[in-house]
């Protein structure tokens, strides 16, 4: 069940804006939030990449400093009106993480950025099986999100911010082996490394 705070988070910017820089803290900014799934990565100008449910953009911006070819992907109009004006740069395509308009074997790089925690297990797996699908031999999926903390002193921080924006599938996330599916589904390769006392992981997968 959505709470009234992520209502109010969803409808007006300015509070979204607001509760991301200060979710961010943990590690060091919101700037950095949104890269930590990018650092490390070394990305050729002519990667063809997707940002998954890239809402305004906030990531997008630091995908298009490293490729001139970004497609980002939402199911929302309105994130995909505002992710135009905030970062021309790039394409946009409506549609949903389930079910890509998008051709087999086409991307080199698939990214999303805390937004696999919106999705109940069945839209999940279903969205995992999408991206090893659109994603070329030797592509990379790599994306940050909600884990289960590690340093106990977190676990409030995490817990307080879940109860009041997020809903019953961000707790399901955090007990779910993302590693272990994307395993089933048939990548290769998965690392995760953790940030924030464990509070966030971030698991970049090779097909």
């Amino acid at each position: 069940m959505a709470t009234l705070l992520r209502n109010w988070s969803y409808r007006y910017e300015w509070m979204y804006d607001g509760i991301s820089k200060i979710a961010a803290l943990g590690v060091g900014g919101e700037e950095r939030f949104r890269q930590l799934a990018l650092e490390g990565l070394t990305i050729a100008p002519n990667a063809k990449i997707l940002d998954l449910c890239c809402g305004g953009a906030r990531a997008t911006r630091f995908l298009v400093g490293e490729s001139r070819d970004v497609v980002g992907l939402d199911a929302s109009p309105r994130a995909l009106e505002r992710a135009r004006q905030n970062v021309p740069q790039a394409q946009y395509v409506e549609g949903f993480a389930e079910q890509m308009p998008f051709e087999d074997n086409c991307f080199d790089l698939v990214h999303t950025s805390v937004a696999l925690h919106e999705m109940n297990s069945t839209q999940l797996q279903q969205i995992l099986w999408e991206v090893s699908r659109v994603l070329k031999p030797n592509g990379i999926f790599t994306f940050i999100d909600f884990h289960a903390p590690t340093n106990p002193l977190f676990w409030p921080g995490l817990a307080a911010f879940l109860w009041l924006f997020e809903t019953e599938t961000a707790w399901q996330l955090i007990d779910t082996d993302l590693v272990g599916l994307l395993s089933a589904i048939g990548f290769q390769k998965s690392d995760r490394t953790l940030y924030a006392g464990g509070s966030l992981q971030v698991i970049r997968a090779r097909l």
